[in-house]
């Protein structure tokens, strides 16, 4: 009889070291509390809290981060228009003190979280900009600037208009062209095309950006419609 309940224990011990297995992939790891499955997002502002989860929801969103650095994201991607189909997107995950490093096959290729809080069974991140991102929006800025030039004026007379190129693509070339007043203060205009021409060139080059090879065609006049200027080719 003492065999038997002998025999018992080691099998129940047994088994239950094969779920703290489980729950060290799935569930709860001690030594590193964001791995695991990650779901029920609740967004709050740039702020977004999840519960752990045993599992990633099959229709629903959800994360994993895996022990040896792989990362998971279920959605249903950017349109969200239904009926849903969610699917896998994968990529790796690294852990810089409290910044959380993600790269994907699928876009966004590179983003960033911050931990504001973890917990065994919560994870509250905010996004957080790469450098990349930084880069970018530094341009995107500047063109804002430039764009908010060029319609400062009202186009009522095509003659008062003009256009000149601007940006620089990774393969070479304008982006396109941008039509403007010649009311305007057009020195300040063309140095800040020239500024923005020289930092995309420079964001293209340090994030190996690629681009088509199209050339860009420059429009054949300037024509006024509703107070806003139009390119016509």
């Amino acid at each position: 009889m003492k065999k038997i309940f002998f025999a018992i224990c080691v099998i129940l011990c047994f088994m239950n070291m094969k779920c703290s297995d489980d729950d060290t992939v799935n569930g709860i790891d001690p030594d590193n509390l964001l791995i695991g499955s990650w779901a029920d997002p609740i967004y709050n502002g740039e702020e977004t809290t999840f519960k752990k989860v045993a599992n990633l929801p099959e229709e629903d969103y959800g994360v994993l981060f895996k022990a040896n650095g792989d990362f998971v994201e279920r959605s249903s991607g950017w349109c969200g228009t239904p009926p849903l189909v969610f699917f896998d997107s994968n990529g790796t995950w690294q852990l810089d003190e409290t910044l959380i490093k993600i790269t994907q096959e699928q876009y966004p290729s590179s983003y960033a979280w911050r931990i504001v809080s973890l917990t065994a069974n919560e994870l509250v991140v905010k996004r957080e900009l790469t450098e990349q991102e930084q880069d970018h929006r530094e341009l995107m800025s500047l063109f804002d600037e430039i764009y908010q030039l060029s319609i400062s004026v009202s186009c009522t007379n095509a003659v008062d208009w003009t256009f000149t190129a601007y940006g620089s693509k990774a393969c070479g070339g304008p982006q396109g062209y941008i039509a403007y007043s010649k009311k305007i203060d057009t020195a300040t205009f063309l140095q800040k095309i020239e500024e923005y021409y020289n930092l995309e060139k420079a964001f293209n080059i340090k994030w190996n950006i690629v681009s088509t090879c199209d050339l860009v065609q420059s429009p054949k006049e300037i024509v006024c419609e509703n107070g806003f200027p139009v390119s016509k080719n």
